[in-house]
Formats: C-alpha cells, structure tokens, sequence
C-alpha cells in the first residue's frame, strides 16, 4: 500500500462520512449555535437580556474507568449519559443553567456505527439536560489506542446571575443537610468494582434485589437537572454538593463556610442494596466505602432549619428521595461523621 495516512491505520473518508451523520444530531438543533458542523469552531450567541450581570460557569468531566466496562459489555449509550448528567450535576450545584457541551472521543480505530451511537446518545443526553451539544473532536489514534477501546470527554458551559451563584457562603450553625438519593455508583468507584470483579469472578452473575450485578453497576449517572432546575431562586436553599469520588467528606466540605462542619448521622442514611452487597462481599469497612462510594448519597443539599419538608416534597414530586442526614455545626470546614450505618 506504500506510505499513506490509510496505511497507518487512519482512514481519512471514513471519518469525514462519520461527520457527516454527526451533523443531523447537531445542526439546527437549537437557534443560538450560529454556525454548523465542518467549522473550525462552534459559535454560540450569548444574549441574555434576563440576566443582569451573567457569568459563564465551565467544567470538563470523563467518565473515568467505567468507560471500559461500558465498552465490554457494549453499553456505550450509558457512559455517555454518565458524561453529561455527571456534567450537569457539577454545574447545578453552583446556581448554573446549562448551555452547551463540546465533546471528544478519541479511539484506535473508528467504527462509523459506534461513533454515530455515541455521538447522537451525547446529543439526546443534552437535550434532556437543556443544554445543546455544539461539536467537538473525534480523534482515531492508532497504536496509540487499543482499537475497539473509546475514551470519551467533554465540557459544559452554564451561565448564572453573578449575585445569585450558589456558593454556601451563606451557610449557617443549624442549617439542614439533606440527601439526594443516587441510582447507584454513578461514576465513582469503578476501579475498586474492576479489581471486585477479577478477584471475584462470580459476583458477575449475581442477583441483587432482583437485578443484576452488571446491569446495576452500567445504569447510568443520575442527572438531577429536573429537580434542581427550578429551586435556584429559593432563598432557603444555601448550598449542593454533588457527591462523587471521595465521598460525602471529600465534597461536601468543598461548600461549608471556614467555621463551620456538617455533621452526618451515618444512621439516617439509606444504603442502596448494591452497597450492601459490596461491603458484604469483599468486608470492607465503612469508612473506605465512604471513601470510595456515594453509598446511597447522590447529591447534598444544605437548606435552612424548618424549610425541609418543602424540599423533601419538591424532590418527592420528581420520584427522588430525599431525607435529612445531617446539621451544619460550628467547625472547621470539614464533614463529621457520627452514629453507625445501618
């Protein structure tokens, strides 16, 4: 074949058809993105007469190792919900409506069928999180990735009123921390599932509450876009923490004003069945688990004393449980833990 780009693995009209289908899930799907697919850049106008002192709001998120499960088990549609609800979460917490998503995936060798699965489930991810994907970079890599392997990213923009930017600054002795229940693992703790799953091979095949092991550990990061979307306004909600790797101690604290802690009853938290499962089958103790997991806790909430009820019927009306597993004391920035799991 001699020396030509084909020959070392990449294939150049088999991107660009690829492309090509990209721009049905991305063009014309919403009137601020002012240009379409095939630009060098996406542009995105950025009129907003309702708010009086906008900021923009960025994250970028991947999906971590869950990435190579999903592709074992050629579950590609949920780690890319993964992606985007665990971007939408990161920007909520912060008072933040989502605007756009830019996406890359980078792989060994480019299957137009999985790539166009990808990119069109991004697509319908960010449109039930009210943000539009504008594009982004497929990137084929040859024995530089393992062909078959994906490794997907992406970033979001949010935009808020610059006063009105949930921060918990406001945060006070007294005040009520509330969970969120999670799905699941979300995406957090999946090297400690791999290691569960080579060590212990069966656990592949178990039945957990009636489901099954893997198709517990593959659903899909929880967004909580529906029921936060509409609470930036309340005054009584003061802080949200989304709680990922490190826990309910490793994000909570990221909220809490410097004189202050949260201190959580571990015995008013709801583990999910898989939690149970995990600590049962590998004896790791709580406090890892913790460490690792979000045991149950998908997001806190900080609200002021004698308002949760009205939260907990907020979330109730979007099918989310939501409880009361803790109180902001007086402190040092940090998140306590007292009484014992359940």
């Amino acid at each position: 074949m001699g020396f030509t780009y084909e020959a070392s693995g990449v294939d150049i009209n088999a991107a660009d058809a690829t492309k090509k289908k990209m721009a049905g899930y991305i063009d014309g799907v919403n009137a601020r993105v002012l240009n379409k697919t095939g630009a060098f850049a996406s542009v995105f106008d950025i009129k907003f007469p309702e708010l009086k002192n906008p900021v923009l709001v960025l994250k970028t998120e991947e999906p971590g190792s869950k990435q190579k499960l999903a592709a074992e088990y050629d579950r590609i549609e949920n780690v890319c919900y993964d992606m985007i609800n665990h971007l939408t979460n990161d920007i909520l917490v912060m008072g933040a409506t989502p605007l756009t998503v830019q996406d890359a995936i980078i792989c060994g060798k480019m299957q137009p069928d999985v790539v166009e699965r990808i990119v069109k489930t991004i697509a319908k991810a960010c449109k039930e999180n009210g943000s539009v994907l504008t594009g982004g970079e497929t990137s084929e890599q040859p024995n530089v990735v393992e062909a078959g392997t994906y490794i997907l990213t992406s970033s979001i923009v949010g935009i808020a009123e610059k006063d009105k930017i949930i921060d918990g600054s406001k945060i006070n002795e007294g005040d009520v921390v509330l969970a969120l229940a999670s799905n699941g693992l979300h995406t957090n703790g999946y090297s400690f599932i791999r290691l569960l799953m080579k060590q212990k091979p069966e656990v592949k095949d178990a039945v957990i509450d009636g489901e099954n092991f893997i198709d517990i550990i593959l659903r899909p990061h929880k967004s909580y876009y529906k029921e936060l979307i509409g609470l930036f306004e309340n005054q009584n909600l003061l802080g949200m923490a989304h709680i990922t790797g490190g826990g309910l101690k490793g994000n909570l604290n990221r909220i809490l004003p410097a004189f202050l802690s949260a201190e959580i009853d571990l015995s008013k938290i709801r583990p999910l069945p898989i939690f149970k499962f995990i600590r049962k089958t590998t004896g790791t103790d709580d406090e890892e688990l913790f460490k690792t997991f979000n045991m149950g806790v998908g997001m806190a909430i900080v609200v002021k004393s004698g308002s949760e009820e009205n939260f907990i019927k907020h979330m109730a009306a979007y099918g989310t449980d939501c409880y009361e597993i803790g109180r902001i004391i007086k402190g040092d920035k940090t998140v306590r833990f007292s009484g014992k799991l359940d």
